[in-house]
């Protein structure tokens, strides 16, 4: 008959080793916030975190503690989220104000598939080849000429010689395209426009006539899914008092809620789970480390041979 602790190891080996794989890469932790913008359902901060539908679109940048909206054309930092309202707000980085007006090097675009569209922001298209007023899309003109002081406001700023205007240009190479609308490929495409850049106006504030007052920012509208909707009403809100954090567990993208204390729970973070409790979802972030597990099979294995 072999000796006690051959058997122990024998039998203990495949599952330590095992184990010590799944904690040397674990889960991503969910947070309720990133950067300066609250995090929550639907929304996440990685995989695994919020809901799957819209988890391919928000994400957190962990090095650079940053949320932003992801789609064909582009990564864009997400600067606020109303979730009353379902809107979240982007800053393109060649999005021009009246401090800085940049040259757009590709479009701004919106996946179909995805659960967002534009919301109420006012598209002022600037340094455009003149008559502004022949701009159409399908036939139809985009600009609205009762909106033009909108253009004699932002044409006072000094930053539009940086897109090759003299101070003072002409308001025929300005447009103000509100309700704006996307092409067949989802996307603002200021090339086929002929125009240089974008500003992009949520509110004129107390000075509509002073453009470094103004608002910047790109307006986006989300809608949830009837799945989304009930987790909310049945599920997510619990989560969310009790400190836990909304999430899902593929492959079957069940909803979890995840605890501060390393656990996922199939309901709120409010009771004080133990191990093999019902409801509850080991994390390979919440499993003891690799390391822990590598010196108890030294120590078995000294043991041994001892």
């Amino acid at each position: 008959m072999g000796h006690p602790l051959s058997f122990i190891l024998f039998h203990l080996l495949p599952v330590i080793l095992f184990t010590a794989q799944l904690t040397l890469a674990p889960d991503p932790v969910c947070k309720g916030t990133c950067g300066s913008v609250q995090v929550k359902y639907p929304f996440g901060t990685g995989t695994g975190c919020g809901s799957p539908r819209f988890q391919p679109y928000v994400t957190c940048k962990s090095d650079e503690d940053l949320l932003v909206f992801t789609t064909h054309t582009g990564s864009y930092p997400i600067t606020s989220i109303s979730y009353t309202t379902s809107t979240l707000i982007i800053s393109p980085s060649d999005m021009s104000t009246c401090t800085s007006m940049r040259q757009c090097s590709s479009s701004l675009g919106v996946d179909w598939a995805s659960p967002f569209q534009l919301g109420p922001s006012t598209f002022i298209l600037i340094s455009c080849t003149p008559p502004t007023s022949s701009l159409t899309l399908k036939g139809t003109p985009i600009c609205d000429p009762s909106y033009s002081h909108l253009c004699a406001s932002l044409y006072t700023c000094p930053a539009v010689v940086s897109l090759g205007l003299p101070l003072f240009p002409p308001t025929n190479s300005c447009c103000v395209y509100s309700p704006a609308n996307l092409n067949g490929k989802g996307e603002l495409d200021l090339r086929a426009l002929k125009c240089e850049g974008y500003a992009s106006v949520l509110s004129l504030g107390m000075y509509p006539t002073d453009p470094s007052q103004w608002l910047y920012g790109v307006a986006l509208k989300y809608v949830n899914g009837v799945l989304d909707n009930n987790i909310i009403d049945t599920k997510c809100n619990a989560c969310e008092m009790s400190g836990g954090v909304c999430g899902y567990a593929p492959p079957s993208n069940s909803f979890v809620c995840v605890c501060k204390n390393g656990y996922n729970t199939s309901m709120d973070c409010n009771k004080n789970y133990g191990q093999g409790q019902a409801g509850i979802f080991w994390s390979t972030a919440s499993l003891p480390t690799g390391e822990i597990w590598f010196g108890f099979l030294a120590g078995l294995i000294f043991c041994l041979f001892t």
